[in-house]
């Protein structure tokens, strides 16, 4: 099988690569991490410049039209830099949906400003009891006279103080359990009746908690078609898993690099540390997780993309190998760092804490395997 990037991944790759070389290193990102809005709105603007907030958009509606399988090339790359713009939640989650799910005229108008860089989206799906199962959804819109009444309450919403529209699940007809009656709503954050609880999250990124009390919309606020958002929605955050891994990878490279670096410079009985035939067996175990990781990566990857009829299970099977390894790594670069791999001024302990919340995002690693294990059973 051939993995030679085509003319759209170089170019993303190559992009990302030269920007967190050249104008995003660590400090720099440990500052915008700590601004009041968490990161910077002159990157934002560049990053629409550099057309990733159009690569998972259909061409028919401005975009470039990419895959995961491109998609996850500009993700190891982001990896690698930290970087806290909230890219995954608005150009591989709310855009992904608004270009799979609403109707052409909704798609027009949207996609246009996120293409633009002007209007960032979030996906306020995830409850605390069920973060990944949607058929579990206890957020309701009851119809009447006017439109809808939304309740409820929707947990670790990325980046929701920052969004300009709100992408929210909830139940409009059927039973829990019910993969038929999910909707998808659009609001804006002004909108009476709900309210934001934002939060910094353990990686320096934002998120929030959001309460909706007896919110009323009109129809119009409706994406897509009533009761039929299930496929969609899951679709998108299936795509997520692998977007998120593809960030995963490009993070564990960077810990195997940065690992490897401070060994060979570290010295102890007037050698470098790197010399010690234990602590090469451990970088050398890091090291195969990580390619272990990447390959099942790419594998899940392009069944997802060809919608392969085992795709599913592969985006399982994914989240349970980036887990393993990304914890597996993580540990390893943090011990071999010694006491310095703890601290904030050291990226290695910021590049772990991202690691440990990809893990829970989308359905931690044991959720996961639990699905995978009932399969089989």
């Amino acid at each position: 099988m051939d993995f030679s990037l085509n003319d759209i991944q170089e170019m993303m790759r190559e992009s990302a690569s030269k920007f967190i070389q050249k104008e995003y290193d660590f400090e720099t990102r440990r500052k915008l991490s700590k601004s009041e809005m968490g990161y910077s709105q002159k990157n934002w603007e560049l990053f629409a410049k550099l057309g990733w907030l159009a690569l998972p958009v259909d061409e028919d509606f401005g975009g470039i039209g990419g895959s995961v399988l491109d998609t996850i090339i500009l993700q190891e790359e982001l990896g690698k830099g930290l970087v806290v713009e909230p890219y995954f939640a608005t150009a591989l989650l709310g855009a992904n949906l608004i270009n799979k799910f609403a109707r052409d005229d909704q798609k027009e108008t949207i996609l246009e400003n996120v293409i633009a860089g002007t209007q960032k989206l979030t996906l306020a799906h995830s409850e605390g009891h069920a973060p990944f199962d949607l058929t579990q959804m206890r957020t309701t819109a009851q119809k009447n006279s006017n439109g809808f009444v939304l309740n409820g309450i929707k947990s670790v919403v990325l980046d929701a103080q920052n969004a300009d529209m709100l992408l929210v699940v909830a139940r409009t007809s059927g039973q829990s359990g019910d993969k038929n009656g999910l909707s998808v709503f659009n609001l804006t954050p002004d909108t009476a009746g709900m309210t934001i609880k934002g939060y910094e999250t353990n990686d320096g990124l934002r998120a929030a908690d959001i309460t909706f009390d007896n919110v009323n919309l009109d129809e119009t606020t409706v994406i897509g078609e009533l009761d039929q958002a299930y496929d969609a929605v899951h679709r998108v955050l299936l795509e997520g898993i692998v977007n998120l891994s593809g960030e995963a990878v490009g993070i564990m490279e960077k810990l195997v690099e940065l690992t490897a670096e401070y060994l060979g410079v570290r010295e102890q009985f007037s050698a470098p540390i790197g010399k010690f035939q234990a602590l090469q067996h451990r970088t050398a175990d890091m090291f195969m997780e990580k390619e272990q990781a990447k390959s099942m990566l790419y594998y899940a990857a392009i069944e997802t993309a060809e919608n392969a009829e085992g795709f599913e299970r592969a985006c399982a099977m994914l989240k349970v190998r980036i887990g393993n390894a990304a914890r597996f790594v993580g540990q390893q670069a943090v011990q071999l760092h010694g006491g310095m791999g703890v601290t904030d001024e050291l990226s290695v302990g910021h590049y772990f804490k991202r690691l440990t919340c990809i893990n829970n995002l989308l359905g931690s690693r044991d959720y996961h395997l639990n699905v995978l294990v009932k399969e089989a059973q």
